[in-house]
């Protein structure tokens, strides 16, 4: 399986924004926890229904988002 094919995006579901597996948990809470020095240990048992893939790809979604050009006015 692909990584991003974890990523979902739901319609009325956490306002739309990405998703893990169309779970309630949005791919900002993970990168959140991350970004606060929680181990991916931490987090598996804070949220049993997660994987590390899970994880993994959050981390490559967030790479796909800020991989694009950025155009400025002259």
């Amino acid at each position: 399986m692909n990584l991003l094919e974890r990523i979902t995006l739901e319609e009325g579901k956490c306002g739309g924004r990405p998703c893990l597996r169309g779970k309630r948990l949005r791919v900002c809470d993970v990168l959140e926890l991350l970004s606060a020095g929680a181990s991916y240990e931490e987090i598996l048992t804070d949220y049993p229904f997660l994987t590390q893939e899970d994880i993994w790809a959050t981390l490559q979604y967030a790479a796909h988002q800020t991989n694009h050009l950025v155009l400025q006015a002259a």
